[in-house]
């Protein structure tokens, strides 16, 4: 099995990356600079981070080598904090404070300034969670206030004062003692980075090198939070941020917080939200950089490099050596088995022979299935491993790994037609004639006749490279393959774990109990020609799942229906396949209403009144007036 995380471990080959990002922060010309490092999720930009602290700092413990400070900062670990941008600012003065070599030299400006974040942290979070019961506190002696607030509290009685604490206008009693006003932040924030600077100049580094990761999987808020922070220190000499994030997930986050609204035509609010996101982006970050998904050899190569890890353990080095000096030279080809036979042994070679096999006949369409996401391919690695294990344990005899490997694929690909042949066979005990047909015409590349006679996902570019793989599966009995698996046919979206959180989230929030006009407003703003081809395709074959199991949940079923009335691709053929497996009776008749409200939006949902089962009370409800 292999750890699903980030690792200074190349194996990628994506040291060139990150030895850009260190070329552009080690170019003082170009400081103060803010860096983006733009890749989809399991893409991994963690990993060319963890690559970029390496080469800054080697092996101090401090983060601290040749005058630059090093701070690697998780903005996800303080997602349940009160204000992550405090959280952020607090962390960065803390690694001054701490440390032993610097902490001593710059004592009197970290004090100083973890006053001023305090300060921002009470301005920005209102004054009931923090500055109500802190004054409260205050009359107790039971805690130390900012001396701001000290001062203006001594003014009052205190009798006067902890009456108007305890009653209803306590905020707005609060809110005239600290005038919040743009000028004062203004000038909180010019103070705070003029202190800042201080404290660098006082300190002596050549720079500071703040590496913020995994604010994807931050909520909007807190990613917000994190950008602000971050754009504190906007020309503050000798530093540089390097932020690593889904670049759909950060525009997501700023056009919620920023968007207008307006009864305009809806075109020019859509494109005055996307100047506002384009322009906050633009003016943070001055070098984006966009991570390319890795190549069918690439692929080929990470996959024979996770095995050689799997199997050699600690002599596992020595090809990791030999990959990092071949790929010098020679960043195109694969990097295989045939490139490292010199330097293992005999049992070394047997125990990885088997597994590169596979690969080399499997790397295209894991590519292909797996988007060339290093995340996905290891976690489809490890449950194709679990599964190996389970084959072993269960004594099943003239069972191939190769066909399970080309099986998953088709599973993670695209989990209705995976579905579509285990039904087949179901049906058929152990035999398919549609399969055979189907790899039949792939060979032919008769994709009309196949989309025509089966359906449009089957001649799909991708399926009909996975049907022309080899091993074919014609005239092969696949139930105890689909006995292995059994576990993706009932598990629900939480246990999916080659979805990105982001998709799972939008999934949750599309079934949950809400408003209308809710779920209108998540279908346009964040899946209709919001999302990538892989990743619709995802969220629609969850949401298909999700059905499958429960179909007498309404939520579920409007979900598609709104989907459908904003003519979303392949919603219709999805929903069609969900009636035609689960029992119609279990559909409330109450959808008949909804159906009819967006017929007007999308004539082509009556298609589907005919093909409710006619002895269920949705056919009747939906057709009493045809």
């Amino acid at each position: 099995m292999w750890a699903d995380n980030e690792t200074s471990d190349d194996l990628l080959g994506f040291k060139v990356h990150a030895d850009l990002i260190v070329d552009v922060i080690n170019d003082n010309d170009v400081l103060p600079v803010t860096i983006g490092v733009f890749g989809d999720w399991g893409s991994g930009k963690s990993s060319i981070l963890k690559i970029v602290e390496k080469e800054l700092i080697g092996d101090d413990k401090d983060g601290f080598k040749d005058g630059t400070l090093v701070l690697y900062f998780n903005g996800w670990v303080f997602e349940g904090y009160d204000d992550a941008k405090a959280a952020l600012l607090e962390s960065i003065i803390e690694k001054f404070a701490k440390h032993k070599k610097l902490g001593p030299k710059v004592k009197d400006e970290t004090v100083k300034l973890f006053k001023s974040v305090k300060w921002m942290r009470l301005m920005g979070l209102g004054f009931k969670k923090i500055a109500i019961p802190a004054a409260s506190a205050y009359l107790t002696g039971g805690v130390s206030l900012i001396p701001y607030l000290l001062n203006e509290f001594s003014q009052i009685d205190p009798t006067e004062l902890a009456n108007k604490l305890k009653g209803d206008e306590a905020e707005s009693f609060l809110s005239s003692i600290i005038k919040k006003d743009e000028a004062d932040e203004i000038t909180m924030v010019r103070e705070f980075r003029d202190d800042f600077k201080k404290m660098l100049d006082k300190s002596k580094i050549e720079k500071l090198v703040v590496i913020i990761d995994d604010l994807d999987r931050c909520t909007p808020d807190r990613l917000i939070e994190n950008l602000e922070a971050i754009k504190l220190f906007l020309n503050v000499d000798k530093t540089a941020f390097v932020i690593g994030a889904d670049p759909r997930i950060v525009r997501h986050a700023i056009e919620l917080r920023y968007k207008t609204d307006g009864i305009e035509n809806s075109s020019d609010v859509e494109s005055r939200n996307e100047r506002i996101v384009s322009d906050y982006l633009e003016k943070l970050i001055q070098v984006p950089y966009y991570l390319p998904k890795l190549t069918d050899n690439e692929v080929e190569t990470y996959l024979s490099l996770l095995f050689c890890q799997k199997e050699l353990g600690s002599d596992f080095n020595k090809v990791l050596e030999a990959f990092c000096t071949a790929r010098e030279n020679n960043r195109y080809d694969v990097f295989g088995l045939g490139d490292i036979d010199s330097i293992l042994n005999p049992e070394e070679k047997s125990k990885l022979t088997n597994s590169v096999s596979i690969i080399a006949s499997l790397a295209p369409i894991i590519t292909e299935g797996l988007k060339g996401n290093p995340r996905q391919i290891k976690r489809f690695l490890n449950t194709y491993s679990l599964r190996d294990r389970l084959v072993r344990v269960a004594k099943i005899a003239d069972f191939k790994m190769d066909i399970l490997a080309k099986l998953m694929v088709l599973e993670y690909s695209s989990q209705s037609l995976f579905r579509q042949i285990y039904e087949w066979q179901s049906s058929q005990k152990g035999e398919s004639k549609e399969l055979k047909e189907l790899e039949s015409l792939a060979s032919k590349n008769s994709i009309e006749i196949i989309k025509e006679k089966y359906s449009a996902d089957w001649g799909t570019d991708k399926t009909i490279k996975w049907l022309n793989a080899e091993p074919k599966l014609t005239d092969i009995d696949l139930r105890d393959y689909y006995w292995i698996t059994r576990d993706q046919l009932t598990t629900s979206i939480s246990g999916s774990s080659l979805v990105s959180p982001h998709i799972r989230s939008l999934v949750k929030k599309l079934i949950e109990p809400v408003a209308g006009t809710a779920l209108t407003r998540t279908v346009a703003n964040e899946i209709k020609d919001k999302l990538s081809e892989g990743d619709y395709e995802t969220l629609i074959s969850l949401l298909e799942k999700e059905l499958t199991k429960a179909p007498e949940k309404t939520e579920i079923h409007e979900a598609f229906i709104e989907l459908m009335s904003q003519k979303c691709p392949d919603v219709i053929d999805a929903y069609t396949r969900v009636i035609n497996k689960v029992d119609n009776k279990k559909i409330p008749f109450s959808l008949a209403q909804n159906f009819k409200l967006i017929e007007s939006k999308n004539v082509e949902v009556k298609k589907l009144y005919k093909v409710f089962k006619k002895d269920s009370q949705i056919f009747n409800a939906i057709n009493g007036d045809n």
